[in-house]
């Protein structure tokens, strides 16, 4: 996989650079009423394409920066859950427990004031 991205590069880049050379050719500019710039092509392309992938690069960065703190947080979390399931299970004896009903008298107090 490592080779074919290689060759996917070097190719681009043989693109770009015979692009660049055959339109080596000044261009002028206008920022704003009164301000001309005069820069060649390729510069003038190469800054437009920074401009507009820079800031999608950080967004980028950003979002896998966040989804990669919650994965980590979520790993945590399960590994947590996995360990207290995992753990031993203390066996404590069975209380006894009393299947005999009360008797009818013991229902009511013969206490009289």
């Amino acid at each position: 996989m490592g080779i074919l991205r290689t060759i996917i590069w070097v190719l681009l880049t043989a693109i770009l650079v015979i692009f660049a050379m055959a339109n080596w050719i000044p261009v002028t500019v206008t920022i704003w009423p009164g301000q001309v710039l005069d820069t060649k092509l390729p510069v003038l392309i190469l800054a437009a394409f920074l401009i507009g992938s820079v800031p999608m690069w950080i967004a980028l960065r950003t979002t896998r920066w966040s989804m990669k703190r919650r994965l980590d947080a979520s790993e945590r979390q399960a590994a947590d859950l996995r360990a207290l399931a995992n753990r031993p299970v203390e066996v404590t004896p069975p209380t006894p427990v009393n299947d005999v009903p009360p008797a009818p008298t013991d229902l009511f107090s013969t206490d009289k004031p």
